[in-house]
């Protein structure tokens, strides 16, 4: 399941005891699956190899509501080790943007950056590639299929388009127990964060998952975690200039 995240700084590694296996599908093969679990099969073969074997949508939504509060915290970023075609970010993000309708529906310009804030704060990790493409998708029709039923006649393409460009850096593949890609260049899992600074402006800074995983505990008191935990402030390998949201993705190739 998805774990929710406060500052990623805490940053993805602050609710890790939380559900993170739920279905972490590397090197861990399952049980063939019975008849009455093919619906939520690929293939046999998926089973065997990745031990594949997706959530029901009844699981997914009671475990949700183990973290009710969180889910509905448009901010409240949330990391899904082994995401599959995103049944648990899907759900979570039907409710941020619930809550995102029930606050801004009166003002499209609000409604779109808190949405895209929404989005922001989803990440999916995946072993398989084509996963990892399902899951952008759904998680984009969620957002498309809310967005045109408020705004049918006003719908902006710099939204959707800033949309897609942070579900490519969300959503990612990977192999979660090596942190790297699942090939053979080692390329390591790079995550970005997403913060809203005000007025639409959205700060990037980017993160390996291994740094992220580091936890370098600072001494005493500080200021880097409302949870009561040890906070630590990892190193970003690269750091954006802030960007107004509805620019995020107009020319992928330069530093935003």
């Amino acid at each position: 399941m998805a774990m929710p995240t406060d500052r990623m700084s805490d940053r993805i590694v602050s609710h890790l005891s939380f559900c993170s296996m739920v279905r972490l599908q590397v090197r861990n093969p399952k049980p063939m699956p019975t008849k009455s679990q093919t619906s939520q099969i690929v293939s046999r073969q998926r089973v065997a190899d990745h031990g594949e074997v997706f959530t029901a949508e009844r699981e997914v939504k009671a475990m949700c509501d183990l973290v009710k509060q969180e889910t509905e915290r448009i901010e409240s970023r949330f990391l899904e080790p082994a995401c599959g075609q995103g049944a648990f970010l899907v759900e979570i993000l039907r409710r941020k943007l619930a809550i995102t309708t029930s606050r801004y529906r009166k003002s499209q310009n609000e409604w779109e950056r808190y949405a895209t804030l929404a989005v922001s704060s989803l990440y999916g990790i995946d072993i398989l590639a084509d996963n990892v493409a399902l899951c952008r998708d759904n998680l984009y029709e969620i957002f498309q299929t809310e967005y045109s039923a408020h705004f049918p006649k006003t719908t902006k393409e710099e939204c959707c388009r800033a949309v897609r460009y942070i579900l490519s850096l969300n959503i990612l593949w990977g192999d979660a127990l090596t942190l790297e890609l699942p090939d053979d260049s080692k390329t390591p899992i790079v995550f970005a964060e997403w913060s809203d600074t005000g007025n639409g402006m959205f700060k990037r800074r980017d993160y390996t998952m291994a740094n992220l995983l580091q936890n370098a505990p600072m001494d005493g008191l500080n200021l880097f975690s409302d949870l009561g935990d040890q906070a630590f402030i990892p190193k970003p390998v690269a750091d954006y200039p802030l960007t107004h949201f509805l620019k995020l993705g107009a020319d992928e190739n330069a530093k935003l």
